[in-house]
């Protein structure tokens, strides 16, 4: 398998997903940061219809299924790992209800032949949504809840051998980085600014991008999970019209899905549901 991805926003040639089982059904779910039970029928015919709009974009879909028990978050595979052009990199979660998805989803990806170049210790922790490539070369990690000082540390020393720069973004409030910050073309991402450094936006400024503003109504609708399919051509959970509005002001085209179950009740969009394994 060709694999390698090291952009959000070029075309997305083939992508991982992991369709929900019975795991999916919490039967605690404040445990698990749910509002309320999903159900597991019309998450699947949910995460079919996103399946569906991925392969209508031109990627190939395959499937995750190594089998793990209770493991209900384990639908958002964009946190246990990442793929870059020489290989995957697989984490450690910090919230302990996750751990033990990195094995699972290591033996996946060596599955379709991809190399694995690293694997975090269990002491240091990172999740796959708090990275969001600038450009090819340019990796911001956000260093919130999840991502710490000390896993920022080791994969700049694993992506630096690979002439990959990695800025550090401190961050305040949010879950992940891709809960404020999200690129959706190659010089337009949506942002949540009260959330990010000055300095930052400042550099994504500086970089040529124009920012748009996520509105306040449309944060814990999910309104910024946005996954781009290529640039300017973007997914994302129906029920944010304001969002959609001002992408396709700014000359995106959007597609939305329905999330009752997969999205607004597991709180992930189709930017968490997914992880990429090329990009071209």
């Amino acid at each position: 398998m060709r694999f390698g991805s090291q952009s959000m926003i070029e075309p997305l040639k083939t992508v991982l997903v992991r369709r929900p089982d019975e795991s999916f059904a919490v039967n605690d779910p404040k445990l698990w940061g749910y509002p309320e039970r999903p159900d597991v029928a019309l998450a699947q015919q949910e995460h079919d219809e996103v399946v569906g709009i991925l392969k209508d974009s031109g990627a190939e879909v395959v499937y995750h299924d190594e089998h793990l028990d209770d493991r209900a978050d384990a639908i958002f595979v964009r946190d246990p790992a990442m793929v870059i052009s020489d290989g995957a990199i697989i984490f450690q979660m910090k919230k302990k209800l996750r751990q033990g998805e990195e094995g699972g989803i290591r033996r996946c990806l060596e599955k379709l032949g991809i190399p694995i170049l690293h694997q975090f210790s269990d002491d240091v922790f990172m999740d796959g949504g708090d990275l969001v490539w600038i450009d090819k070369e340019t990796l911001a990690v956000g260093q919130g809840t999840r991502t710490g000082r000390e896993g920022f540390e080791q994969l700049k020393k694993v992506l630096s051998r690979q002439g990959i720069n990695v800025i550090p973004v401190p961050f305040e409030g949010a879950l992940h980085l891709c809960s404020v910050l999200c690129i959706v073309n190659h010089n337009t991402a949506v942002v949540m600014p009260e959330y990010l450094p000055a300095s930052f936006s400042e550099f994504l400024q500086e970089r040529g991008f124009q920012l748009i503003t996520l509105p306040d109504e449309e944060d814990d609708s999910l309104g910024m999970s946005i996954l781009t399919l290529s640039p300017g051509k973007c997914l994302m959970l129906r029920g944010n019209p304001i969002t959609k509005q001002r992408l396709e002001s700014a000359g995106c085209q959007v597609m939305t899905y329905k999330g009752d179950e997969i999205s607004v009740k597991g709180g992930g969009g189709p930017l968490c549901l997914t992880q990429p394994i090329l990009r071209e």
